[in-house]
């Protein structure tokens, strides 16, 4: 449950707060990859020596997964440590993911797409984001058709290259769309301790974790989740009772 503090599922806003700016996380909130994260990155390490079933990869793999939400070439820098071996990583990483998602593994998670045609047509604006590089993204857009679903899409380099858990490109979002007024009338919503912290540091009126990704409900809330939810299809029901 969230803190006792943070206002309940059914809290109401101020009558002039209106959450109109809605940023949404991708692969775990929006995208279900089927562990194609994970996948990928075991490629990516291989090519960079770190052999399968070793104690290094193994110790790898876990940080990977502990920083789910990260921006990736952050997360290979602390694995790698020099610049030139973190670049290589994360091409490595980019490359064996597209060529997932090229295969038809990846999926929406069920309501997403309804979620956001629905926010849309209530005259929010939505904002899809990602830790992955701009070639990737796309490449998830593109095999989902997508491409045209939300009012913009955001990677970190759209940030200037800070991603989650940085506040940077929740507030991209805002000055990018010129949605809202404040930041308290933004909704981030993701599936990851990292997206629940990039929303409160962004001042974000709700800060929602999905429980179809990485993070449980204790790490979520331990991160600042406003509410915690099912799945991103219930979010428009959310927002709507904070308005009414």
């Amino acid at each position: 449950m969230t803190d006792d503090s943070k206002w309940t599922a059914d809290s109401k806003l101020p009558d002039d707060s209106k959450l109109n700016l809605i940023v949404l996380d991708m692969a775990g909130t929006t995208v279900a990859d089927g562990g194609l994260v994970e996948q990928a990155f075991s490629a990516a390490a291989a090519r960079l020596g770190v052999e399968p079933g070793s104690a290094d990869h193994a110790q790898k793999l876990d940080y990977v997964r502990a920083t789910m939400g990260e921006s990736k070439i952050s997360v290979f820098r602390h694995l790698f440590g020099a610049e030139s071996l973190a670049q290589q990583a994360n091409t490595a990483f980019e490359e064996a993911y597209g060529t997932l998602v090229d295969s038809g593994l990846i999926a929406p998670v069920p309501g997403a797409r309804e979620t956001v045609e629905r926010l849309r047509g209530e005259g929010r604006t939505v904002v899809l984001s990602t830790g992955f590089a701009r070639t990737t993204q796309d490449a998830i857009l593109r095999a989902l058709g997508w491409q045209d679903l939300a009012d913009l899409t955001l990677c970190p380099a759209d940030a200037g290259g800070r991603g989650r858990p940085y506040p940077d490109m929740v507030l991209t979002a805002l000055l990018r769309t010129g949605a809202v007024d404040g930041v308290q009338q933004t909704v981030v919503a993701g599936d990851t301790a990292y997206d629940m912290l990039s929303g409160v540091r962004a001042g974000a009126g709700i800060v929602a974790g999905v429980l179809t990704g990485a993070h449980d409900r204790d790490r979520l809330s331990g991160h600042g989740a406003t509410h915690v939810l099912g799945s991103v299809a219930e979010l428009p029901d959310l927002i709507a009772r904070a308005e009414a």
